[in-house]
């Protein structure tokens, strides 16, 4: 069955019995997850969610982009969430490859790359694209310092108001756990 009449199904079998239609737009518990969208984590599990409490941000690495930032500004302007985290985990794929190694096998190809012992490499024959040498794609180099630096880059926003608090954490894809990362508490404490 391809993909699409397995999702669809699925959604089927949701909506038959959903009743959840008269939830409030504001999140009920008034905070906001930025995190990976790593197919292992589940923020509603490892957070305690059910619908209509959260609002989850996820992208590549659960990265501070400038369009995670926005969401969590709409989030607490227009919306009153009060209280964010930023959830990086233990082997995310971003540790994998630099911005170097991206732009290039995007250059040679744009078919999907394969990852051997020696890294990511280009398997594919259709034409490459120059475009992605001028992307920031936020690659990391060592976990406990990206979550600081995307504390940081959040609190220091000029849209974003001091009173809010910036809670970081690494989520172990082997234990299920949340580890406060060192340093965070400090960097993301409300002022």
């Amino acid at each position: 069955m391809p993909v699409l009449d397995e999702v669809l199904a699925a959604n089927e079998r949701y909506a038959a019995s959903f009743e959840l239609g008269e939830l409030a737009l504001p999140p009920a518990r008034g905070f906001a997850i930025l995190t990976c969208m790593d197919a292992r984590l589940d923020p509603a599990k490892y957070a305690g969610l059910r619908e209509g409490d959260a609002h989850v941000i996820r992208n590549a690495g659960g990265r501070a982009s400038d369009d995670a930032i926005r969401s969590l500004v709409i989030s607490y302007k227009l919306l009153g969430t009060s209280e964010w985290f930023v959830i990086h985990h233990t082997d995310c794929g971003m540790e994998f490859f630099s911005n170097d190694t991206i732009s290039g096998l995007l250059a040679s190809s744009l078919d999907t790359a394969a990852l051997g012992p020696d890294g990511f490499y280009d398997v594919g024959d259709s034409p490459g694209s120059d475009a992605g040498a001028d992307i920031d794609w936020l690659t990391i180099s060592d976990q406990s310092q990206a979550v600081i630096h995307d504390i940081v880059r959040i609190r220091t926003h000029p849209l974003v108001p001091a009173r809010i608090p910036v809670h970081g954490f690494l989520y172990d894809v082997r234990t299920g756990r949340l580890v406060e990362v060192p340093g965070a508490a400090d960097a993301g404490r409300a002022r």
